[in-house]
């Protein structure tokens, strides 16, 4: 009874001080950016919660549960986007508009904004979806005779109060306390499931050998397969660079990815490596498996269910609710995004123009609702929450980011060759998610896994983009001017 407590305890505090921030919102901004007056301080709590998320609690952990330490393959996709992204943060900021698909447009094309904003949608209502699988899978472990859809759906209308009531306003200032709770519960648990394991000893003598070399048992190939749809999702977040935008200078942007970097290694490898010292306790359990491997959305669960049968409760009571923070946090960004891109990208670009932002705020809360329950229909599509994620990874990797990098480091690209990226990525993409789901399972020498769809949809991505540019003339100086000022400094 304790578990249930503590977990829907912190889920009545957070929507009622989500409800109570929802009386400070009075503009635009205020929904969409935070007013454009977050302090470094608070946004570094806000950046490292969007992206630990249920893709590390459950589709990292259940990868380290089986493969063991190459997991971090994934994470440090990450470490190495953030560290690049910090020298773009300040110009973001800069810019200063509202979501990326804005910056598709300034730099390339009203279609690259149209295909962006598709991208993105797809992508992140996936990821929204995978975070509402997570919190279905918690509650039917707090309550056994619960079927997990139930809790899915459950968990999907609190996110979706809590998205609806203030924005942005809600998330950043909440993220702070989640961030707190998030490391503190990792910290405490970690070196609680070491020791559960029997240490060193223990760990070697239970898992394969493989558990702890580099590459794993899958070998390079697949290790790359997670490290770059992850690396390139990083660059292109929309969520971040519209966490950058509510930043109150490009100083306090660039502060508070160097906070981000520390925070998300920090987390990230806490996570796997308590996941993998979990597994040496859960390792020939039959709930795990099936038949002689495992049951992938079983070991998802590893963590979770480490903390409510296996720690001290106070440590378990920590653990749960950190996970419910990583979801709730999660979950509302990635609300968050696709419904501001569809307000400020569809409705105020090309619907109504001249739209006040109470208009504008009105739709904004009304497409979360209905993003809430397309995410929900995304999750029958797919196994586990690991495929999920490559996917979507992969969906704003291939399509967006090589487009958006360009814009940023790339003179010559054009808006043609913009376009053409956004497009070629989003295609290859879609079919060879189509190809995997028909049960296909190679194309020639490339198989069509969710671990190795990163390849054709960035080949396709930065194909488009080199021959769409170097066939067509070059940019207007003025279009390129925001993006790759003289002053490199700027």
């Amino acid at each position: 009874m304790i578990y249930v407590i503590a977990v829907l305890g912190y889920l009545g505090i957070l929507v009622f001080l989500a409800l109570r921030r929802s009386r400070s919102v009075a503009t635009q901004d205020d929904f969409m950016v935070a007013g454009r007056s977050v302090r470094w301080q608070i946004l570094v709590g806000t950046l490292v919660c969007t992206w630990i998320g249920s893709g590390s609690l459950f589709g990292g952990a259940g990868r380290a549960f089986r493969e063991g330490f190459s997991a971090l393959w994934m994470s440090a996709g990450a470490w190495v986007g953030i560290a690049i992204v910090f020298f773009l943060a300040a110009r973001v900021r800069r810019i200063a508009e509202y979501t990326v698909p804005d910056l598709l447009e300034r730099r390339y094309h009203p279609a690259a904004r149209l295909l962006g904003t598709a991208a993105i949608a797809i992508a992140y209502l996936t990821i929204a979806g995978y975070q509402f699988v997570g919190g279905g899978r918690l509650l039917a472990i707090l309550f056994p005779g619960l079927d997990p859809t139930v809790g899915m759906a459950i968990v999907a209308a609190l996110v979706t109060l809590f998205a609806v009531s203030a924005g942005m306003l809600s998330v950043v200032r909440l993220d702070v306390v989640n961030g707190i709770i998030i490391i503190a519960s990792i910290l405490i648990a970690a070196p609680l499931a070491f020791s559960a394991a029997g240490g060193t000893a223990g760990l070697t003598a239970v898992l394969p050998e493989t558990h702890f070399t580099l590459t794993g048992r899958l070998g390079i190939s697949a290790a790359l397969g997670l490290f770059l749809p992850t690396m390139l999702l990083l660059l292109g977040e929309s969520g971040m660079y519209q966490k950058f935008y509510a930043a109150e200078s490009g100083a306090a942007a660039r502060k508070a990815v160097l906070g981000m970097i520390v925070g998300v290694i920090v987390i990230e490898v806490l996570i796997l490596a308590t996941a993998v010292f979990a597994a040496a306790g859960y390792w020939d359990d039959p709930m795990f498996r099936d038949g002689a491997g495992f049951h992938t959305a079983a070991t998802e669960t590893v963590l979770l269910e480490f903390a409510r049968h296996q720690l001290p409760t106070l440590a378990g009571c920590l653990l749960l609710a950190g996970a419910v923070a990583i979801i709730f946090s999660t979950a509302t960004t990635f609300l968050l995004v696709p419904s501001t891109g569809l307000a400020r990208d569809v409705y105020q670009r090309f619907l109504r123009p001249n739209a006040d932002s109470g208009a504008v705020i009105r739709f904004q809360r009304l497409s979360m609702v209905g993003l809430a329950g397309a995410a929900l229909v995304i999750t029958t599509w797919f196994e586990s929450i690991l495929d999920m994620a490559l996917y979507a990874y992969t969906m704003v990797g291939a399509a967006v980011t090589p487009a958006l990098l360009a814009a940023f480091l790339w003179r010559r690209a054009t808006p043609a060759g913009g376009v053409i990226s956004i497009a070629a990525g989003i295609g290859a993409t879609l079919v060879f998610a189509a190809l995997n789901a028909a049960g296909i399972e190679r194309v020639g020498f490339l198989p069509t896994d969710y671990d190795y769809v990163i390849y054709p949809g960035a080949a396709a991505s930065i194909t488009g983009l080199v021959i769409g540019s170097l066939l067509t003339a070059p940019p207007e100086p003025d279009r390129v001017a925001p993006f790759l000022p003289a002053n490199r400094d700027a």
